[in-house]
Parts: structure tokens; C-alpha cells; sequence
């Protein structure tokens, strides 16, 4: 079981737009600047964010995305669900036929904790992590070397 590079870049952009949303409009070079993030994968991903209505788009000089909702509106599992994502601790992806076609021994274990780690994620919001001091270290950080990157260029 693991959560896959879509899912984790989704929410790491998300949480780098809602850390930026004072600035207005935020550039997917900026976030892939910032992140360490393939410029390219962000675009198919904000794609899928803006069909899910997640984000909203502006074009031009000074574009780029912003939330289309209040960060304490949306939740880790919101974004993980908006790129196509999920965690699913079982083999069958939740089919029920993870053992020749039927259920397997553990299948409803894994269903469960499945479901543990939705509700957990769910919990989850832009706002309450945008808020924690761990992510507002490391927010400063990433700032601090793009300003220094820009000054050397």
C-alpha cells in the first residue's frame, strides 16, 4: 500500500498554493521551483484539479491558479480523490475478487484500514496544515532559497 507520486505532488502543490495565496495567482514554475516539482506533471495534475473544481485558472502576465475554495474547505483527501487517487491497502483494489475471483482471507482487514486511512485524510485540511509550524519552517526555507536562486541568475 502506498500512496503514488500523483496523489503525494497534488497535495504538496495544493499546500504550496494555499502557503501562497496572499500573493494572488500562483505559477506552476513557481510551485515546481519551490517544490522540486516536474513542471510538466503539474500541468496534467492541475488539469485534473481544475476539472474537479478545486482550483480556478487566470491567464496572462501574472497567472496561474488559486484555490477556488476557503482552505479549511478542502481536505487531503479531496485533492487525493480530485487527481484520480486513493489509498487502498487491499490487493484487489477493492474489487472482492483478490483471491481467484472471491474475497481472499484478510480482504475486509484491508478494506477496513482502507477506510481508516480515507476518514484520517479526510480530517485533513489545507487550512489546518498551512497552519502547523513544521510546514511554515520549511515554507520560509524554500522562499529563502528561491530569493537567493532569482539574485544569482
Amino acid at each position: 500500500m502506498r500512496l503514488t507520486t500523483k496523489g503525494r505532488y497534488a497535495v504538496t502543490a495544493m499546500l504550496d498554493v494555499a502557503l501562497h495565496a496572499a500573493e494572488g495567482p500562483i505559477s506552476l514554475a513557481d510551485i515546481a521551483d519551490r517544490q522540486g516539482l516536474s513542471r510538466p506533471y503539474l500541468e496534467q495534475i492541475f488539469g485534473r484539479l481544475k476539472r474537479a473544481g478545486l482550483v480556478e485558472s487566470s491567464r496572462g502576465p501574472g497567472g496561474g491558479y488559486r484555490l477556488s475554495t476557503d482552505p479549511e474547505n478542502l481536505s487531503v483527501a479531496d485533492v487525493i480523490g480530485a487527481v484520480g487517487e486513493g489509498v487502498d491497502a487491499t490487493r484487489c483494489g477493492g474489487s472482492g475478487d483478490c483471491q481467484d475471483g472471491e474475497v481472499c482471507l484478510t480482504h475486509e482487514l484491508w478494506a477496513d484500514l482502507s477506510m481508516q486511512i480515507h476518514l484520517f485524510l479526510s480530517r485533513i485540511t489545507l487550512a489546518s496544515l498551512v497552519c502547523r509550524g513544521d510546514v511554515l519552517s520549511v515554507a520560509r526555507r524554500q522562499d529563502i532559497g528561491n530569493l537567493i536562486a532569482a539574485r544569482h541568475v
